[in-house]
């Protein structure tokens, strides 16, 4: 079974809550800053802040890791784990390059 595309998918839905949690985050240069309002609710501010504080820190956390492992697999899968380098041969040139021809005298009129 193929784990690439799996790791793919939840590398996109990642992102996706990624910016999400990112918009809702409260801004202090007046940017979007869509959550964190200063009504009653459920939370306070300060802890509303907390929460969208770890669960950015986990979805980045994991948008990394993913990110690591999509990397190499996609370089596991394209060159068989080898460098590009190991492909060129290593044989040294057998004769010294030859010598730039003179230049031609120009041809008076």
């Amino acid at each position: 079974m193929d784990v690439f595309p799996i790791i793919l998918v939840i590398h996109l839905l990642l992102a996706i809550a990624l910016v999400g949690v990112i918009l809702l985050q409260r801004s202090e240069g007046g940017a979007l800053g869509i959550g964190g309002g200063g009504g009653g609710g459920l939370m306070s501010g300060r802890q509303a802040g907390n929460l969208l504080t770890r669960t950015t820190a986990i979805l980045a956390t994991s948008f990394f890791v993913t990110s690591l492992a999509l990397a190499i697999i996609a370089n596991n899968r394209s060159s068989g784990g080898s460098s590009p380098f190991d492909s060129v041969p290593a044989s040294a040139p057998s004769q010294a390059p030859a010598a730039p021809a003179e230049p031609a005298a120009p041809l008076a009129r």
